[in-house]
C-alpha cells in the first residue's frame, strides 16, 4: 500500500529555521549540533538525538512509528527560535 506522503529525497536543504544550535547556546560542538531546515519542497529536515529507544515503549496513545521512522529531541528553544520562521497554517 503506499503511503499519503514520504519524504522526497531528491529535497535539497533550502533554510534554517531559526538560530542555530551554537548562536542558542545548546552546544558547545560544531559537529553534534540539533538544526532545523526547511527544504527546497517545503517539507521539514530535523537534526536531533536519536531517542527512539527510550520513548518507544511509552508513546501517547495514538502515536506511532513505523520501522522507517525514529523519535528524534530537539532543545525547545530550538523550535521556539524557529518560530518566526515558520508560516502560518
Amino acid at each position: 500500500m503506499a503511503r499519503p506522503w514520504d519524504a522526497d529525497l531528491s529535497a535539497a536543504f533550502a533554510r534554517r529555521l531559526g538560530r542555530s544550535a551554537k548562536e542558542l547556546g545548546v552546544t558547545s560542538d560544531e559537529d553534534d549540533c540539533p538544526d532545523i531546515w526547511e527544504l527546497d519542497n517545503g517539507d521539514i529536515a530535523i537534526v536531533g538525538r536519536d531517542r527512539t529507544d527510550a520513548y518507544a515503549t511509552r508513546l501517547p496513545a495514538g502515536v506511532t512509528l513505523a520501522a522507517d521512522e525514529r523519535l528524534v529531541i530537539i532543545p525547545g528553544a530550538m523550535l521556539r527560535s524557529a518560530k518566526p520562521d515558520i508560516a502560518d497554517a
